[in-house]
């Protein structure tokens, strides 16, 4: 692909600027990010974060209020639901507290996924009339999704006011990093998924019901206690399970803080989004053909 443009260099002929030709090649180490490329593009990435945060909410009524409006809602049917009438057990945790905590972290895992699993789709147009690093586009799609944290965070403090539920510097210090570990192994699956997607248009249907199924494999509705000794594999293997675990022992002290399952979940993020990302760069040549 040949793009012509305005070059850098300070040669001046004739009080002009001099145009040089850019010959855009495809990496050949699937390792190597043009960091330079992407920080030059940042403009263009706040653009496609803000252009998907006002689509998600241009003629709605009530607009940005749906953010609050659906865990709140979420939270009372579950909490009657499974709280009240099944009798779930929440190791002695108020179930609203404990349900919220669960779809805190699933909903922003849920959203990412799928948004970046779309965002080759949802650029189409963009994708093939300019040139533009590839990876702005599920990145800005996650971006816009974490606007959404700030509003729910904001519910979870209330009823951690309202329980009385104290903080201690180590959750002040792991949210975050939690948070982290949702947003990676969401754009590793994304990023792997999103070339799938493009190709094969059937994933944009299988997704959400896989999603769905995912979301009954992790503790969002019931505590991983309900396993007793596998509960540890789970927590391992399931690193949106660990989170929510993590996050609710400690805010709660439900057990002592399992270190090495912790460490192991990261390992497994880190493992997921690399494999998107070698996938997604393998790919990257042939996006404009496959949409």
């Amino acid at each position: 692909m040949v793009m012509f443009g305005r070059g850098k260099s300070k040669k001046r002929e004739k009080g002009k600027a001099s145009n040089k030709l850019i010959v855009i090649k495809p990496t050949k180490n699937l390792f190597q990010i043009d960091w330079e490329e992407l920080w030059e593009a940042r403009d263009l990435l706040y653009f496609l974060t803000w252009r998907d945060i006002k689509i998600r909410y241009k003629q709605t009524v009530l607009g940005v209020l749906w953010i609050l409006i659906q865990p709140l809602i979420s939270i009372v049917i579950f909490t009657i639901i499974f709280g009240n009438f099944a009798k779930i057990p929440s190791d002695n945790i108020p179930y609203p507290i404990f349900v919220f905590i669960g779809l805190l972290f699933w909903n922003f895992f849920s959203s990412t996924l799928s948004s970046a699993s779309n965002s080759l789709i949802s650029n189409e147009n963009i994708l093939k009339k300019i040139y533009f690093p590839r990876l702005l586009a599920p990145i800005s799609s996650i971006l816009a999704h974490l606007v959404d944290l700030i509003p729910t965070f904001i519910i979870l403090i209330g009823m951690m006011i309202y329980y009385k539920v104290g903080v201690t510097l180590q959750m002040i210090i792991l949210i975050p990093v939690l948070l982290l570990m949702i947003l990676f192994c969401s754009m590793g699956a994304g990023l792997f998924l999103s070339p799938i997607n493009a190709k094969f248009r059937d994933i944009r249907y299988i997704l959400p019901f896989f999603i769905q199924l995912m979301m009954f494999a992790t503790p969002v509705l019931y505590s991983t206690s309900m396993f007793g000794g596998t509960s540890k594999v789970v927590r391992m293997f399931n690193p949106v399970a660990e989170a929510i675990d993590v996050s609710r022992s400690g805010f709660f002290n439900t057990r002592p803080m399992d270190w090495p399952t912790f460490f192991f979940s990261i390992g497994l993020v880190v493992v997921i989004f690399l494999i998107g990302l070698i996938f997604f760069k393998s790919q990257e040549d042939s996006f404009v053909d496959i949409l």
